[in-house]
């Protein structure tokens, strides 16, 4: 019991998610560096798609962290920062992109598209269920005399 209760401790920090930034990268003050870890955690590896940057180990990822470090060094705010990037890169650099002009009509597409497949599955069951309470139609004496010829009856 011991063993496994040391085997899981020793392997415990394997399991926590490793962070990319090299001590190379770090900003000697420390208000600056939190602000610049603050920022990676929002913007997207270009590379490595849904990971953000303080996270990669992409080349380009370590360009991007080091541009936003250049940024807040010369004196830019968060968002003029980040507006850097964005001009440069696309809102695609976002991992929260924003729900502004042409990127509204994909926040507004999903929850559409859910209601529209919510009104036709009410549609759909509403018909079934009419249909279920209609007696069957007896056949007509002309379908009733087709259906003894093909039978051979």
């Amino acid at each position: 019991m011991r063993v496994m209760v040391l085997l899981v401790l020793l392997l415990l920090p394997l399991a926590a998610p490793s962070l990319a930034v090299q001590p190379d990268e770090m900003l000697a003050d420390p208000v600056l560096e939190a602000r610049a870890r603050e920022l990676s955690q929002g913007l997207r590896c270009l590379v490595c798609r849904n990971e953000n940057i303080d996270e990669s180990n992409a080349d380009l990822a370590r360009d991007l962290r080091l541009l936003v470090r250049e940024r807040l060094v010369a004196g830019d705010s968060d968002a003029e920062a980040i507006a850097y990037l964005v001009d440069r890169y696309g809102e695609y650099v976002l991992l929260r992109p924003t729900a502004s002009g042409s990127n509204l009509i994909l926040w507004i597409a999903g929850p559409v598209m859910f209601l529209l497949a919510l009104a036709g599955a009410g549609m759909y069951l509403r018909r079934r269920r009419a249909t279920a309470d209609e007696p069957p139609r007896a056949l007509s004496e002309a379908e009733t005399a087709r259906l003894r010829e093909i039978l051979g009856k």
